[in-house]
């Protein structure tokens, strides 16, 4: 929050500047803040360079000066002439033609290249950049659109340059101004890049120009400022709107207690809107909504309500966004039944719940009274309703996925397609997934067909995950009409959609019909890649099948690819599951002769490898090895060791290997914790082990059922791990499944 008071005067101007115009020229404030910093030194002098993000890329000072001495010379209708007298010549690069054909002056066509930004910003820095602008546009580009304003103003780093920008477009097209796009972008600038204070020597910049500011301008302005947090100024600058040549209407009040509200300044807000009368500035139904919002904000949802009675008393009547402002404060304060009167009193007065009151509505019961009494909540009021409201449903079922409701979900879907609800594809396809991952699979299929059968169309990838799922519960025949689905309907037409299919077949391990599926592409002229012999290969090796490994990885050389990281480490994984281990190093070395880089996934392979057939040494020799070659080794790296040493009952070497691990800022899983408890419980140390289960719970790792089984095992046969079993029960609210525990 900004402490120091701001203080706006304003002081007379030279007798000249009295002259033109009587209106007085304000004066710098005589203190900003560092968050002010940014803006006001752009508008202390207007000598200096431009500000140009491009400076680090070590443009020369020098050799700009150079070319700003050299004449330029302009063709047009193929005669020769001088640049502009008094104009800076560097205007002729602003745009960059992308061809030498001379411009017609009559056509008033020409063929413009894209717009050098950083040339300018040049421009905005000078002091005559109001003149600059004009010649260089009139001269280039006489037919600017908004489209071209907009591009400007989103390329432009110094906040001031895009307020400078956007007066000379008002002063050149003032209905071009009024473009909602380019003044969203002039306002999200003035936010993101900000804040642009109103100093003197800005001001009188733009009164040399032959500009104001004006009211729609100072508008903006104010929403930035509020945007930012510096509501105070805004006050500040609105009490001397006078000098400005602008007088107080509901418009800039309107802007003024919005930034208060947006500032969290909402006693300043409430003072403003007391005001409004002395102005001669009547509310209207915006003042009223911007304050009930801010109210709401807070929770003071019952001076929201009196707000909204002075409202209607007024004669401006509530519309759908005071009464969706009303409802996201009843449900912010927790007061469900009232968010749902506010609902029912729209129905009464004729007022249709608009989209953004039902998002409202189901995001704040979700949000403030739990997803399950939400559901409840809304389940009721959707079930009252005598006409089914869509947009209500789909949020719903929107937030119900989200928050991975698959039940509630399912029970909702069927309860609202009996009244005849037909979803968006895109919703259908996100409740389909999240069903499939905690539903019945049986009774999602079925909804699934209920609604294809009525034009519901699902996605690639909502096929595929249905299709992997019942290949995964051995129902082959059914995940095979999905797929076919897939095939069949032409849903796969390119090289990616192919190989997820293929991943999904190599998932399943179904790799007889994943060399069908790389057949039939290839039959449908679809060329394979890296990714797709990777995947097969991967598939491959996991099933055991060297041999049909080692084929597509001669067809991978056949179609002129080279085998990468990737490629490797599924054929080391493959030779190391058959337990061809000295294949796999051989496989090993020959990937570096190849140029291929071993990365820690290779070797924790290996290491793994070695620790099963119990040659620990070898294991070790290879973490040293993958320490020298600069690869980080991980906590898989170290667990496979420390479990082949605990098995061994060498549990020192282990907690030695064990610091080293932490030594390089890795922290221990379940599976280091397992195997020292299991090391230290088969060898009677019950102490060591009952510390050590109870570190993890310091170290915030969750004890899995293995390591809480392995301690109830363990439990009976010492009081010492009493401490270690009082800690069990906890594990029921983690959904951790436990052994029957005896009683001591």
């Amino acid at each position: 929050m900004l402490r120091q008071r701001y203080r706006f005067e304003f002081i007379d101007c030279a007798e000249s500047l009295r002259q033109r115009s009587k209106v007085a020229i304000l004066r710098d404030m005589r203190s900003f803040p560092s968050v002010l910093s940014r803006a006001s030194a752009a508008s202390k002098t207007l000598k200096e360079e431009p500000y140009n993000i491009g400076r680090a890329k070590g443009e020369n000072s020098s050799r700009g000066a150079k070319q700003q001495k050299a004449p330029v010379r302009m063709k047009l209708n193929d005669k020769t002439h001088a640049p502009l007298r008094g104009k800076s010549p560097l205007i002729s690069h602003f745009l960059l033609p992308k061809s030498e054909n001379p411009i017609s002056v009559h056509k008033q066509t020409a063929d413009i290249g894209p717009l050098d930004h950083h040339y300018l910003s040049h421009i905005l820095s000078q002091k005559d950049w109001f003149l600059l602008l004009n010649h260089e546009f009139k001269a280039k580009h006489p037919s600017l659109n908004h489209q071209l304003a907009v591009s400007i103003l989103q390329n432009q780093e110094n906040p001031l340059y895009c307020l400078k920008l956007y007066i000379w477009v008002s002063n050149l097209n003032p209905l071009l101004a009024k473009n909602g796009s380019i003044r969203d972008v002039l306002a999200n600038t003035l936010y993101r890049k900000g804040p642009v204070i109103l100093s003197v020597e800005l001001i009188q910049d733009i009164r040399n120009s032959g500009c104001q500011i004006n009211e729609e301008l100072l508008c903006t302005l104010i929403g930035s400022w509020g945007r930012l947090g510096l509501g105070k100024y805004c006050t500040e600058i609105f009490g001397q709107i006078s000098f400005l040549g602008l007088t107080p209407t509901t418009r800039l009040f309107n802007s003024v207690i919005d930034g208060l509200v947006k500032s969290n300044s909402l006693d300043l807000a409430y003072l403003k809107f007391q005001e409004m009368p002395v102005d001669n500035c009547k509310p209207d139904r915006l003042t009223y909504n911007i304050l009930i919002h801010g109210v709401c904000k807070i929770g003071l949802v019952d001076e929201a309500i009196r707000l909204a009675k002075q409202m209607d008393s007024s004669g401006h009547a509530p519309n759908v966004f005071t009464y969706t402002i009303l409802i996201d404060g009843f449900c912010n304060a927790k007061r469900f039944d009232e968010a749902f009167k506010v609902l029912e009193a729209m129905k009464q007065k004729g007022i249709s719940p608009s989209e953004a009151t039902f998002r409202t509505l189901v995001h704040g019961l979700f949000r403030s009274a739990g997803s399950h009494k939400a559901f409840d909540l809304l389940f009721r009021f959707v079930e009252q309703e005598p006409i089914l409201p869509k947009l209500a449903c789909d949020t719903i079922l929107y937030c119900l996925t989200t928050n991975s409701m698959a039940t509630e979900a399912a029970e909702f879907l069927k309860k609202i397609r009996e009244r005849g609800y037909f979803p968006c594809n895109s919703l259908f396809n996100m409740v389909i997934t999240c069903l499939i991952k905690g539903f019945d699979l049986h009774e999602t299929c079925g909804i699934v067909d209920s609604f294809t059968k009525r034009g519901v169309i699902l996605g690639f990838n909502t096929y595929l995950v249905i299709a992997e799922a019942l290949y995964k519960c051995q129902r082959i025949k059914e995940g095979n009409c999905y797929m076919n689905r897939i095939i069949g309907d032409g849903l796969a037409t390119n090289v990616f959609s192919y190989n997820m299919v293929l991943d999904c077949f190599a998932k399943v391990q179904m790799m007889d019909r994943a060399s069908e599926t790389f057949t039939e592409m290839k039959k449908r002229g679809v060329a394979p890649n890296l990714v797709t012999f990777n995947t097969l290969i991967s598939g491959h090796c996991k099933a055991r099948d060297i041999y049909k490994a080692r084929e597509y990885l001669i067809l991978l050389f056949d179609h002129g690819l080279k085998p990468d990281v990737f490629t490797f480490s599924s054929i080391i994984d493959g030779l190391c599951r058959a337990r061809k281990i000295e294949d796999a190093f051989d496989c090993f070395n020959e990937m570096i002769e190849w140029g291929v880089t071993p990365n820690a996934i290779i070797y924790n392979i290996l290491i793994h490898a070695l620790c099963i057939i119990g040659d620990v040494a070898k294991a070790t020799k290879l973490l040293r090895k993958m320490r020298g070659d600069g690869i980080s080794p991980d906590v898989f790296s170290f667990n496979a060791l420390i479990q082949s040493f605990c098995r061994l009952n060498k549990v020192e070497k282990a907690r030695k290997l064990f610091g080293s691990m932490l030594a390089l800022g890795l922290g221990p899983d379940n599976f280091t914790y397992s195997a020292f408890i299991a090391a230290l419980c088969k060898s009677g140390r019950l102490e060591e082990a009952k510390q050590i289960f109870l570190s993890m719970e310091e170290n915030r790792i969750i004890p899995d059922s293995y390591i809480r089984n392995l301690i109830v095992d363990y439990v009976d046969q010492s009081a010492q791990l009493v401490e270690a079993r009082d800690s069990l029960p906890k594990c029921k609210d983690r959904s951790v499944i436990l052994k029957p525990l005896a009683v001591l």
